[in-house]
């Protein structure tokens, strides 16, 4: 009675779940290939684009450092009233309103209110700034560092996919085998009933394959719960429609040959390494930059004004000059930068050969990992076929009464379990060759 309601349980969830993905099929499909499926990528990731949109701050910065050597040019208006003595004198000299009578004292001690409108134009050309023409040169090495990264953060984002797409197949292929399964364990069932039904066979050996049926039905719904949240998060990497069905076109690709571990194998033109190398010839710029802060900083500038009582009217004038700054002493912020800057390059060079090591131990992982697996692939290809030919010799026993319900079963499952081995191994020997491909830069 127990296993009679087990299966009713079980049916009910497989109908449930069939109709659900009936009216998913409505609405849109997809067919990708894993090419497809990383082009897609590259073009929607949010978090490749964020990559980029660091590129581009990064260009700003540069735009920024053209200040080292173009002019600034500001315009400038003033508007003021004041009865000051010294002031109303002053605005009527750059007015060029003076009278002789203004300089009678008691017109000076206690002048009318005068207006005053400054109009003013002022040039300051850059001449020398030894720090800020090595900021610019910083500042285009750190945007070269930023491509580095986003190229990293590409690679990772479609190891990401490659991984995800690979799990999708591998699911839907493990449906394929448990339908193969269930087919096979319904044929014997109905066997089964007949040969109770005839006396032939006890009520738990019937059971049994009853029992046998609802484990298999119960690893389908597992399974395509797999497929649903490899393709939710394959469609969040790739940014497309939740309601969207992604079907792989793809397959398992199993190349020939064993790799071989190289100890030179380890990519230094690879982009995470590039950029830690990129970094630390920042750092070397900011410890130039902070020497060059000691020299001193020479400008040109340009300046004309327009003073009236009414706006844009009245007298003006012109005056250019050379300015020339130099800190004798910065309470040794300088040395404290440049010390600052040393240990930003060692952090750098340190970080490089770390993550270089690691490089190194993770390719011979990804290599061993892949050796396994195809060796793997070999013994359970070996074990599939004696399965299927010891499941096909129980499989006639039963039918005529000369083999047991437990021998029927266990050679079933031994079946089922070798298909699902072989697909995993397929699986783990692309992915590894995914992990090969991004520890090694290519």
């Amino acid at each position: 009675m127990k296993v009679s309601k087990l299966m009713a349980v079980v049916s009910l969830s497989v109908t449930l779940l069939f109709s659900g993905e009936q009216a998913t099929a409505a609405g849109r499909m997809i067919r990708l290939s894993l090419q497809e499926a990383l082009s897609l990528a590259r073009e929607n990731n949010f978090t490749i684009k964020a990559a980029r949109s660091r590129v581009d701050q990064a260009e700003a910065r540069i735009v920024q450092t053209r200040q080292s050597t173009l002019p600034k040019v500001t315009l400038s208006e003033n508007a003021v009233a004041t009865n000051d003595p010294g002031a109303a004198l002053v605005f009527k000299l750059q007015q060029s309103i003076v009278k002789q009578a203004d300089f009678d004292p008691v017109k000076l001690n206690s002048p009318a209110v005068i207006n005053d409108f400054n109009t003013s134009l002022q040039v300051m050309q850059p001449i020398y700034n030894a720090d800020a023409a090595i900021g610019r040169s910083m500042a285009k090495t750190a945007k070269k560092a930023q491509e580095y990264i986003s190229g990293r953060t590409v690679e990772a984002i479609e190891l990401q996919v490659a991984k995800l797409y690979y799990s999708l197949i591998l699911a839907r292929k493990n449906i394929e085998a448990i339908d193969q399964s269930i087919i096979t364990m319904q044929a014997h069932s109905r066997e089964a009933g007949k040969a109770f039904s005839a006396g032939l066979m006890s009520k738990s050996d019937k059971l049994s394959t009853e029992v046998r049926l609802a484990e298999l039905n119960e690893q389908k719904l597992m399974l395509h719960d797999a497929v649903r949240n490899a393709s939710d998060a394959l469609k969040a990497l790739l940014n497309l429609d939740p309601a969207v069905t992604i079907v792989p076109t793809g397959d398992f690709v199993i190349g020939r040959g064993v790799s071989s571990i190289d100890d030179e194998r380890v990519p230094e033109k690879r982009n995470d390494l590039m950029a830690m190398m990129t970094y630390r010839d920042v750092a070397v710029k900011q410890g130039e930059m902070a020497k060059a802060a000691r020299l001193p900083r020479v400008n040109g500038f340009l300046r004309t004004d327009l003073h009236s009582n009414a706006i844009f009217n009245g007298g003006s004038g012109w005056m250019m000059g050379v300015n020339v700054q130099w800190e004798l002493f910065d309470a040794y912020t300088s040395d404290g930068r440049i010390q600052e800057a040393k240990a930003q390059e060692l952090e750098a060079l340190y970080n490089y050969e770390a993550a270089k090591n690691g490089s190194l131990a993770e390719i011979r992982k990804t290599i061993r990992d892949m050796n396994t697996a195809k060796a793997r692939i070999a013994v359970a290809q070996e074990a599939l076929d004696e399965a299927k030919v010891s499941l096909d010799y129980i499989g006639s026993q039963f039918r005529s009464g000369m083999a047991m319900t437990f021998e029927l079963l266990m050679r079933e499952g031994a079946y089922t379990f070798a298909k699902l081995r072989l697909n995993q191994a397929r699986h783990d020997y692309c992915v590894a060759r995914s992990e090969l491909e991004y520890y090694s830069g290519k």
